[in-house]
């Protein structure tokens, strides 16, 4: 019987030939990643229990990502805690303040490659699966237990395939195949399942857009997301890795406990209307609704291709008076690129407010905190009550297209409401 890409970075990580979904393993990490909000926690269990040394300082990742800059006293200590034990171990992989989030941080500067098996402190770690790594999210405490072995127990998942057929229709992206996903499979669809994309559709995306839709595997319940690399991943890997990598690929035979196959050429752009990612409807049935922020950013589509996409919609146009556009680069090489190619000129021209990079408003942190009876289009992964700001507020998850043209038109609206054609 043959075993699917997940399997088999499993078995490899755990010294064993071969692993079968269910099975209790130990395995080695080659990554360990924590921020600035559940680093703390690891670092405090570390000093608990006297733990002086870390596995491998070359192999653990510490990122001050979501409450910087510091908006108060806390988050200030909150990032003293994790700036101090980079410094007292000689953490290779320490990033400061305005360095970015560490979804994009990692692939980007090679410190993620194919065959790595990653485990971080935060839930949308499965965003390292989109170039073919096992990655997923751990607890403050069992991310302690791996910073001081490089050791942590699994529980093989089952896995699920999801194949898109066809092409893609203009304005439909990654962002929008995740999210029709999980609206088909819903919450818990995916619980503790490994979640393997495939097919025409997915083949013909980017490294950008593959690690949107991995991103998003948690919000179906998923363990991890994860894509075969091919062609397009090996030339990405190739300019950024900063240690060998392993290609692995699902045997042909390989066992699923469910397969999903869906015509992509159906599928127009997504929106999820609150208070859940699942609760999914096409633009066409959302363009009544109003808002009054649209903020194009996160670890889910804050890259440079999703600042072009929005810059080119936003170009030669203003933002709705009635609504508030905020930009924010998710690396700090994203918003040097952005600012390269002009598109920061065309964001702030246009009306937006342009940030540091940081999570912001993603997570209901600062720079975007939503009032009571706001809403908000974002392009982040997560709308439940409260997640933006207000617990009465309201956020609607899309792609940066139709956040862009949302932006323009104060409601959330269809890209070729806004330009008729995808501009160079």
């Amino acid at each position: 019987m043959g075993h699917t890409i997940t399997e088999k970075i499993i078995a490899d990580h755990a010294g064993k030939k071969e692993v079968f979904p269910g099975e209790l393993v130990t395995v080695k990490i080659d990554l360990a990643m924590a921020n600035d909000v559940t680093a703390p926690l690891s670092i405090k269990t570390l000093e608990k229990y006297g733990i002086e040394k870390v596995f491998d300082k070359d192999k653990i990742a510490l990122v001050l990502s979501h409450f910087v800059p510091a908006k108060d006293i806390k988050s200030a200590e909150q990032a003293k805690i994790v700036r101090d034990f980079a410094k007292k171990h000689n953490i290779k992989w320490f990033f400061g303040e305005g360095e970015g989030i560490e979804h994009t941080l990692l692939p980007e500067n090679g410190i993620v490659v194919p065959g790595d098996l990653v485990l971080g402190a935060d839930s949308h770690t499965c965003t390292y699966g989109g170039i073919g790594a096992f990655s997923t999210g751990v607890g403050s405490t069992d991310l302690a237990y791996a910073i001081a072995t490089g050791e942590i127990w699994l529980k093989v998942p089952e896995s699920m395939k999801f194949i898109f057929y066809g092409k893609l229709n203009k304005w439909v992206s990654g962002k929008d195949l995740i999210l029709y996903t999980i609206g088909q499979i819903g919450v818990d669809g995916a619980l503790y399942r490994a979640m393997e994309f495939d097919g025409e559709a997915i083949r013909s995306l980017d490294i950008s857009q593959r690690l949107t839709i991995a991103n998003m595997a948690i919000e179906a319940g998923g363990k991890s997301g994860i894509i075969s690399p091919d062609e397009k991943t090996i030339e990405y890997v190739e300019k950024r890795a900063k240690k060998p990598y392993k290609i692995y690929q699902s045997d042909k035979d390989a066992q699923y406990v469910e397969v999903y196959e869906w015509d992509a050429s159906s599928i127009e752009p997504m929106v999820a209307w609150p208070y859940l990612p699942s609760n999914v409807h096409p633009v066409s049935e959302s363009t009544h609704i109003t808002i009054d922020q649209a903020f194009i950013g996160s670890c889910t589509n804050g890259r440079i291709e999703d600042l072009r996409i929005a810059a080119n919609i936003l170009k030669g146009k203003k933002v709705h008076p009635y609504t508030r556009c905020i930009v924010i680069p998710a690396s700090k090489n994203v918003y040097l690129q952005a600012l390269h190619e002009g598109l920061i000129d065309i964001f702030i021209e246009a009306g937006c407010v342009v940030s540091t990079s940081t999570c912001g408003p993603c997570l209901g942190g600062h720079m975007g905190i939503l009032a009571k009876g706001e809403r908000c289009i974002s392009t982040s992964n997560r709308n439940f009550p409260g997640r933006m700001g207000h617990p009465q507020s309201e956020a609607y998850l899309a792609s940066p297209a139709v956040v862009a043209a949302s932006a323009v038109l104060g409601r959330i609206a269809h890209p070729e409401e806004v330009v008729s054609e995808v501009l160079v």
